[in-house]
């Protein structure tokens, strides 16, 4: 099964500890089905190639997006590039390019898991927040798996990172 990862990180090279340890785990594994690409390297101008971008994702069986959690959101090339990308006629309103493939969210919090809780300080959790994403799925043919969570960013040791770091490549290639 062919996997894209889209990594939506606006200093994957020079702030992301989490972000970039896990990229580098998958290339490190050899996973030769597996491709990613840094849009905020592609587009670090916001000026997004819908063609390739569609073409990327016709070429795929599973589709990866993975971003950090900013304000309970994505990073806005995320929501610039669905809006763009996900046109009508290319993959709903009479169009079907993304039926049968799946979408995968890899997310990365600053804050503990407890925060995103009906009792933690956020009172909502994580499904709550990323519903849009699921609903967005479904609408355009997409079977949505349940996301790959990294939480507690901010705190995490080196052990924490080593051992999420293997089940996020389990998760991606395995």
């Amino acid at each position: 099964m062919a996997t894209t990862v889209l990594v939506f990180h606006p200093h994957l090279a020079d702030t992301s500890r989490v972000n970039a340890r896990l990229l580098a785990e998958l290339k490190a594994s050899g996973a030769s089905d597996v491709t990613v690409r840094d849009e905020y390297a592609l587009y670090p101008d916001f000026r997004i190639d819908v063609k390739a971008e569609q073409a990327a994702l016709e070429r795929t069986d599973r589709i990866v997006l993975q971003f950090p959690f900013y304000w309970y959101s994505s990073p806005a090339l995320l929501k610039q590039w669905e809006d763009e990308v996900f046109r009508p006629g290319w993959c709903y309103g009479g169009g079907h390019a993304l039926d049968g493939k799946t979408l995968r969210l890899v997310v990365t919090t600053g804050s503990e898991a407890a925060k995103f809780q009906p009792d933690g300080a956020y009172k909502r959790t994580m499904d709550e927040l990323l519903s849009p994403f699921e609903v967005v799925a479904r609408r355009i043919g997409l079977t949505y798996e349940p996301p790959f969570l990294v939480q507690g960013c901010a705190t995490i040791d080196e052990a924490g990172l080593d051992e999420v770091a293997k089940a996020y490549v389990k998760a991606i290639a395995g």
